[in-house]
């Protein structure tokens, strides 16, 4: 980043930072502050601390870090340059969903948030109905850049050390599942050989069981609809043409689809075992949560702090409520700048989604909305040439 670019988004980010200064996390006091700076090979200052809130946020309007992070952990002693010294006394769990992460992968920057976002809902819906977590000690917040992190905020959970935290983890994941625990199975005695069939789990209960019954019937439901459902079933292994038509059936029945819900697989019970087992395959993965899984087993982790910029997109961090969290728009919420016409010299082509706008832009002498320059210098992907009147 050039010299004047680095000038020009540092004036910008001041002049936002003297309006709309950064909030501060329950127990400022207690919280190590890191700040990751423009200036290049300037690397990270860290073991800050501060006592007031007028304190961090002057300090953050004259000093105009690209990057503002507080600890997630409360010490006794937070600006102590050593970690030994500090004195840990808990931390909060957090969560850093990330698209980067997510396992579909896109060049739409929208597509991507829009992925990012629908785990996040899928990691509260975890948190609230299987964890117990009262939405007011969740703060959530789209972290400015790919994604979104979730701070606990519960005294139950401050104490936790990392492997407990990484036992979270692997719930939310699925990992480790046993899908012998979810499925029982139970053989039956027929009039000439003894079958195998699973006993399933129903809409009803918690955990895991209850999440797999709603996506195993959705699954059915999407396999027994659209074109050709037989043979979209019949190429499942042992599915003839009359089992798929019983499939079909049942999932399409109003009279079925209840006892599905609540467990009773009876009306699908001559189905393969083998059956069930692919189709568990293939629902897992979108019932589980894709965690960046080091960042929740950190208990001195440093998180971005709310309502500060992202360096690398201009955007804001946002504070969101769960029911915010649905409304929420980021490539329109987070955008902090305005539309004054800048001059830029694009390093290579690339598309800016932002405001409900695409812009594809080529190598080169661009003029675009301030936003949209901001967020491509930011990315490193131009250089400031000036404003355009």
């Amino acid at each position: 980043m050039e010299l004047n670019t680095i000038l020009f988004i540092k004036k910008k980010f001041q002049e936002h930072y003297r309006k709309e200064p950064p909030e501060p996390p329950p127990g400022l006091e207690k919280r190590e502050w890191g700040f990751l700076m423009f200036e290049p090979d300037s690397g990270m200052r860290r073991h800050k601390a501060f006592v007031s809130v007028g304190e961090m946020q002057e300090y953050i309007q004259a000093m105009v870090p690209a990057h503002v992070y507080h600890s997630a952990a409360y010490y006794q002693h937070p600006s102590a340059p050593t970690m030994k010294e500090k004195n840990w006394e808990g931390a909060d769990l957090i969560f850093d969903i990330d698209a980067d992460h997510l396992p579909v992968k896109t060049d739409s920057f929208k597509v991507m948030l829009d992925d990012a976002k629908h785990e996040i809902i899928k990691l509260i819906g975890f948190l609230m109905d299987d964890f117990g977590f009262d939405g007011e000690t969740l703060h959530i917040a789209f972290s400015g850049g790919r994604g979104y992190h979730v701070h606990v905020r519960d005294p139950r959970v401050l104490n936790l050390d990392s492997a407990q935290r990484r036992e979270i983890v692997d719930y939310l994941s699925g990992t480790g599942l046993d899908l012998d625990h979810i499925f029982k199975k139970k053989y039956v005695e027929g009039d000439d050989k003894r079958s195998k069939i699973l006993v399933f789990p129903s809409e009803s209960q918690g955990g895991w069981g209850r999440l797999v019954n709603r996506k195993l019937i959705s699954y059915l439901q999407e396999l027994a609809g659209g074109d050709n459902p037989v043979k979209r079933l019949m190429e499942f292994d042992r599915i003839g043409k009359k089992t798929a038509n019983k499939i079909i059936n049942t999932v399409n029945d109003p009279v079925h689809l209840e006892p599905l819900r609540m467990g009773n697989f009876d009306a699908l019970s001559s189905i393969p075992a083998g059956f069930w087992e692919t189709a568990l395959q293939q629902v897992i993965p979108h019932i589980s949560v894709h965690i960046d899984e080091p960042v929740t087993a950190d208990i001195k982790r440093l998180i971005r702090a709310a309502s500060s910029l992202h360096g690398k997109s201009g955007m804001k961090v946002i504070s969101l409520t769960v029911d915010e969290l649905h409304r929420f728009e980021p490539l329109v919420d987070a955008v902090v700048f305005g539309d004054n016409e800048i001059k830029i010299n694009v390093t290579r082509p690339t598309t800016v989604e932002m405001m409900d706008e695409q812009f594809e832009v080529e190598e080169g002498a661009n003029v675009l909305p301030e936003y949209a320059a901001i967020y491509l210098m930011c990315k490193g992907a131009a250089e400031y040439m000036g404003g355009v009147r």
